[in-house]
């Protein structure tokens, strides 16, 4: 393996790309080794489809695209960066029990946290900003052990479910 692999996705900022970046990512992590249903695999995909619906509902139009990085660095690392335009930086914003949205970027920290990870933010030469995750990459992320698996059934159950009206199930989700 190489010191350092890269692989990068430009998509237009619309909410069906969501999906389209999450499975780039399955691919390429499955490239350089990561099974498509190996544990850690569900974290990347979720942090992944968390930092992507930002970008998309963040930006206000403002952001005509976005770009996914992925960086295996000496086969210890995997960098994700998420680029977009748009001049606001991610922030911590209280959600409301009855909203179905505003718990991305705790799903993200939370995750990213219990993974042994970090996240940073950068601001990029056009204004905009490109929001890393770091985590760490051993050859055990196959294990079916591994405590980031965990930690995704964690984030996602921490966190308040929306209410449904008479059983209705909210639209526009998927894993």
């Amino acid at each position: 393996m190489a010191d350092h692999q890269v692989a990068a996705v430009t998509l237009p900022s619309d909410p069906a790309s969501v999906r389209v970046a999450r499975d780039y990512v399955a691919g390429v992590l499955g490239q350089w080794g990561l099974p498509e249903r190996a544990p850690a695999a569900d974290s990347v995909r979720l942090i992944v489809s968390e930092l992507v619906t930002n970008a998309v509902q963040h930006t206000f139009g403002r952001s005509p695209t976005f770009t996914v990085d992925l960086r295996l660095e000496r086969g210890e690392r995997l960098r994700i960066g998420v680029t977009d335009s748009h001049p606001r930086w991610p922030q911590r914003l209280p959600a409301a029990v009855q909203q179905d949205n505003g718990r991305g970027m705790v799903i993200v920290r939370s995750l990213t946290a219990e993974c042994g990870g970090r996240m940073s933010v950068t601001p990029t030469a056009d204004g905009g900003k490109t929001v890393w995750v770091t985590l760490p990459w051993t050859v055990e992320s196959a294990a079916p052990d591994r405590p980031c698996r965990e930690a995704a059934g964690r984030a996602a159950s921490s966190v308040p479910a929306p209410a449904t009206a008479r059983g209705v199930g909210l639209l526009g989700r998927s894993r």
